[in-house]
């Protein structure tokens, strides 16, 4: 009986013991599957946003998914639109492309336009961070280092040229960027800001406040908080030339006195264009004046605005004549160095009490505006997005939470009657249809400053997009006519052609006054940092008759709204001939 009970407690002990360990394993490997869940979420969540910062969800879009594009309808070809346009009353007439059906259309394109705004920049990360591991070995700082400096954000020694780039930036990086300009000094802060001058900062500082290291490169400093580390710019490349980048102006008529309205001067015999951007660059200056002999260097100002210029004629053979035309008219050069008078921005002080948005479709020069509002009016502009690469190039506004009220207007391409009435007012931009399809397309596939390629436009996404997003483009503005606070409705093609009288109606609707010396200097560095470069064919046309017939009918819609509404019609140009 003993013998049977000792086998029997030896039996359940076994048993207690196996049962411990496979709730044990059980349980680790429970554990185990769940951080691995849990860390692929966190890596499909990081493609679909940014790092830095999640996309905000309107209180309205809760609960609804990202549709694909691939399943959404395509509209037929050749619809009925309504030529007249009253979203407020049923329409009469063909319901599925009437002003109301573009309305309900459009809450689904807000979605895919989310995915497709931030595919690029998430398919271009693995890539990038590939090309800089493979450049972090072989980069090398050939510049001279000249110190640690303090730097005055408000009063910016280096302020010739700027960039941040959050994740990537080095010293050669920075000293390359400078060196292309035409600078001689490269300055880092905060491990992510670059800038660029001819000339040192005046205060040292000592060498350990220098103490932010590099985003892009571990061991290195790129200055500190306030604190700039200063190279000297030299050639990065054996056998390299800068890039002297001279654009020209044009010709004009020379202001009565040259010496008082310049700045700077030089006469030299056998003066050349490069000879007299070289010396303007040294004094950086934006403006390189020829007159004979004679070379100027400056600022377009009041007495020199550079708005009418002359006939080419009247400055021929000014090159090494200088009587040429009794000295009336010169030869104006823009240098590679930039006209500073406006690039310091800021935040507001305090909040901003009206929340204004920049609206527009994607493709429509929204990035344009807010380089030329920031410049304007010294201050930064927010998003209701995160774009990396616009940050990178000196938007500040776009790291800042769109809600913040820090910045001076919000830039948006959303259109619903939740995400357009939480705005107390709005510039509307618009843009002919077609250029925006165009632009949208080509930052989908090339980024802001790419093309597409061939194969892209002979792709059946083509057609697919123009189908999605053409109908998206008219019903943005028919719900922003709807459910708009209080607008100012602007032309792409408008502000393009009288800058600075558009510019000035859009500062007044922000509340602000600008001076006439600020102006001139937007118009002077009017394209900013976001033209597109590359190869582009002239007079392109990707458009079919029947994707044609599709986007006038979409116009003849908007052109009613906008003019029952009483603002300005669009231009005749959108409509092909």
């Amino acid at each position: 009986m003993a013998r049977a009970f000792f086998r029997l407690q030896k039996f359940l002990r076994r048993t207690q013991f196996l049962l411990f360990f496979l709730t044990a394993a059980y349980l680790m490997a429970g554990s185990l599957l769940l951080l691995q869940r849990t860390r692929l979420v966190i890596q499909q969540g990081s493609r679909g946003t940014s790092a830095n910062q999640a996309l905000p969800v309107p209180d309205g879009m809760s609960g609804v998914g990202i549709i694909d594009p691939r399943m959404l309808p395509n509209p037929p070809s050749g619809p009925r639109l309504l030529v007249g346009m009253d979203t407020l009353q049923e329409p009469a007439l063909d319901q599925r492309h009437s002003p109301r059906w573009l309305a309900s259309r459009n809450s689904e394109l807000r979605q895919l336009r989310r995915r497709w705004f931030h595919r690029f920049i998430s398919d271009q990360e693995p890539m990038q961070t590939a090309g800089f591991k493979a450049m972090k070995h072989t980069a090398e700082h050939k510049g001279t280092y000249m110190g640690c400096f303090s730097d005055d954000s408000r009063e910016r020694t280096l302020k010739g040229a700027v960039f941040y780039d959050l994740r990537k930036m080095t010293v050669s990086h920075c000293q390359e960027a400078c060196a292309e300009r035409a600078y001689t000094y490269a300055g880092l802060a905060y491990g992510a800001e670059c800038y660029c001058g001819n000339k040192l900062p005046v205060i040292t500082s000592k060498p350990e406040e220098c103490n932010s290291e590099c985003k892009g490169e571990k061991g290195s400093v790129c200055g500190g908080v306030n604190r700039l580390s200063v190279y000297k710019v030299e050639e990065l490349r054996a056998g390299a030339r800068r890039r002297r980048n001279v654009i020209y102006r044009g010709c004009f008529r020379a202001p009565e006195n040259l010496t008082d309205t310049f700045p700077a001067s030089l006469t030299q015999p056998n003066l050349t264009v490069e000879m007299c951007s070289e010396f303007c660059s040294k004094k950086e200056f934006p403006l390189a004046v020829i007159r004979g002999q004679e070379c100027y260097c400056g600022y377009p100002t009041g007495r020199f605005p550079l708005h009418d210029g002359a006939d080419g004629l009247l400055c021929s053979g000014m090159h090494n004549a200088s009587s040429a035309n009794e000295g009336k008219y010169c030869l104006v050069y823009q240098t590679p160095v930039q006209d500073t008078r406006c690039t310091d921005r800021k935040f507001l002080t305090t909040k901003s009490k009206v929340f204004v948005a920049l609206s527009s479709f994607p493709g429509a020069g929204n990035t344009w505006a807010r380089h030329l509002i920031e410049h304007a009016t010294g201050y930064y502009t927010g998003s209701y997005y995160f774009d990396g690469a616009l940050y990178n190039k000196g938007f500040k506004g776009e790291k800042d939470h769109w809600r913040s009220r820090r910045t001076i207007c919000v830039k948006t391409h959303e259109s619903g009657k939740t995400e357009i009435e939480m705005f107390d007012s709005a510039i509307l931009l618009i843009r002919n249809p077609y250029k925006s399809l165009m632009a949208e397309f080509n930052r989908k596939y090339a980024g802001h400053l790419g093309y597409a390629t061939d194969r892209n436009w002979k792709s059946k996404e083509w057609p697919e997009f123009v189908n999605s997003y053409a109908s998206w483009w008219a019903s943005h503005v028919l719900d922003w006519l709807k459910y708009g606070k209080r607008l100012l409705v602007v032309h792409y093609e408008d502000l393009k052609q009288s800058l600075i009288p558009k510019l000035k109606e859009m500062v007044e609707f922000l509340n602000m006054t600008v001076t006439e010396d600020r102006l001139l200097c937007v118009e002077n560095n009017r394209d900013g940092n976001f033209k597109r470069s590359g190869a582009k064919q002239k007079d392109f046309q990707p458009f079919t008759q029947e994707m044609k017939d599709l986007i006038n009918q979409y116009i003849l819609t908007v052109d009613e709204a906008l003019r029952g509404r009483n603002f300005t019609g669009l231009p005749r140009e959108y409509v092909p001939r």
